[in-house]
């Protein structure tokens, strides 16, 4: 269990990356610039800069186009296409879930009735 969760605009958990405090600090402390994006060719994050940035949004939670492609852009070349595919569901699931908590709402389904 990660004991201080680093909360980033996409979702991604900064908390559990490898690279954390050696060659990045997380994209909130960078300014939507972590270590990878030199290697990708980009000055700044497309998922950050776009939320922040462009929308100025908290996280792309509050977007209407979750999950665009700029999640699928670049994709760690270290994950298999599964791999990806679920990295990709739990960041959503994150985001929303956040995005209803910053709103007041339960993050969980409303009960049916009968249901306890």
């Amino acid at each position: 269990m990660v004991m201080n969760k680093i909360e980033t605009v996409c979702g991604y958990s900064c908390s559990e990356c490898s690279y954390l405090w050696k060659e990045c600090t997380g994209c909130g402390n960078t300014r939507g610039k972590p270590f990878w994006t030199q290697f990708a060719g980009v000055d700044i994050c497309p998922i950050y800069d776009c939320c922040v940035n462009d929308r100025m949004l908290a996280n792309c939670g509050k977007c209407p186009e979750l999950i665009c492609e700029r999640f699928t852009r670049f994709k760690d070349p270290g994950l298999t296409e599964e791999e990806t595919r679920a990295s990709l569901r739990d960041m959503e699931q994150e985001l929303r879930q956040r995005s209803r908590r910053e709103s007041g709402h339960s993050t969980h389904p409303p009960k049916r009735q009968g249901e306890s």
